[in-house]
């Protein structure tokens, strides 16, 4: 097992890379006491040679020359379940690796089922079974250990199979395209971008009054740049409990600060307690028009219950019919937007996915096409 663990060697496998027509690769990271995920290990393979994996915890290892690999796109970077490798490279280059293959979002259109695991697609077509063992262990603990390293190899040497087996039916079944499409959403740098000021989306609250909203705005941005600046997790700034409490009995100072549960004495005294009650002002202080509204979402229509059950029921039938993850398709909300308004904003109306669910949907609505049963299988007419 070969552990690359300096630049000069670090360089030199570039190099290979460079000359590859894909290689494949994937990471070992933490992120349970940090805020941003903390890279422990990368696993590279090109088509015909020995896996290696590269050690960015050794403090000396530039890893510029494996970035530049990278941005290079010449050479294709395959990945499964690329989301959060692709936020980690984002977080360390500054960019998005490209171009990229994603094998599980090429098995979902390929009609391997929602969200296909790793291990599973292995076993399908590669007819081997991976041990899921060193999955969760400690991966910033060095030496790592051969079972480690074992595992980690094992997830890149047989993604090659992998990759060449989905492209190879996305390209004989036509659905090249249709990948692409799902694969160019991951290549957006806007994806893994975090915008501070879009932070309180996350958090649950029963108030609806813009004042409070403002409040817990501007608190909870506070805490993503803290979260940020300290590299620690969001709940270790303050919980998501203790900014609701703020943003619904706001303090003016830390006396007012120090009685809101979740907030330690030491805390409120501190530059942190000021901040965050600047923050509570800011908010307090924002005019009326510029507060935050929640949209009120209203209740799915009762008397179209049955549109949105025989779209379930398509969807099914499209699924089924085409061999691609129903869930890829459309989602549940999508079907309720869809059954509202022949003009909904959603993706199942759009590209591949109207053509070979939208357009039917629609016509499904408006009695220009029926379900029904001969012998004992459901017919569209």
């Amino acid at each position: 097992m070969t552990i690359i663990n300096d630049t000069k060697t670090l360089q030199s496998y570039c190099q290979k890379l460079l000359q590859a027509e894909f290689f494949t690769i994937d990471t070992e990271f933490l992120r349970d006491k940090t805020y941003y995920p903390r890279l422990c290990l990368i696993q590279m393979a090109m088509p015909d040679d020995d896996p290696v994996a590269v050690d960015p915890l050794v403090s000396d290892l530039d890893l510029e020359p494996l970035f530049e690999v990278l941005r290079d796109k010449s050479v294709l970077k395959v990945f499964h379940a690329a989301r959060q490798d692709l936020e980690i490279f984002y977080n360390e280059m500054g960019s998005v690796p490209e171009p990229i293959f994603d094998t599980q979002v090429a098995a979902m259109v390929s009609g391997y089922g929602d969200q296909v695991g790793y291990h599973g697609l292995v076993q399908q077509i590669c007819k081997h079974n991976l041990d899921k063992g060193p999955q969760f262990t400690d991966w910033s603990r060095r030496p790592l250990s051969s079972k480690q390293l074992k595992y980690a190899l094992e997830d890149v040497t047989h993604l090659r199979d992998v990759y060449l087996s989905l492209s190879s039916e996305l390209k004989e079944r036509g659905r090249d395209d249709w990948g692409q499409q799902e694969m160019r959403v991951l290549s957006n740098p806007a994806t893994y971008e975090n915008e501070d000021m879009l932070a309180w989306n996350r958090l649950k609250i029963r108030s609806d009054q813009p004042r409070v909203l403002a409040v817990l705005r501007e608190v909870a941005a506070w805490r993503e740049r803290e979260a940020k600046a300290r590299d620690i997790p969001r709940g270790r700034v303050l919980r998501d409990d203790t900014l609701v409490d703020i943003s619904i009995h706001p303090p003016n100072n830390p006396s007012d600060l120090m009685r809101i549960r979740g907030v330690a004495k030491d805390m409120a005294e501190s530059r942190h307690g000021k901040a965050l009650i600047e923050a509570v002002k800011r908010g307090l202080d924002l005019p009326a028009d510029q507060c935050p509204v929640r949209p009120k979402t209203k209740p799915f229509p009762k008397e179209l219950q049955p549109v949105l059950e025989m779209l379930k029921m398509l969807l099914r039938i499209q699924a089924s019919e085409h061999d691609v993850a129903g869930k890829l398709i459309a989602s549940a909300k999508d079907l309720q937007h869809i059954a509202m308004s022949d003009d909904a904003d959603v993706k199942a109306l759009q590209g591949w996915r109207y053509e070979i669910f939208g357009k039917e949907a629609i016509a499904l609505k408006h009695g220009k096409l029926t379900l029904g049963l001969k012998d004992n299988q459901i017919v569209k007419t």
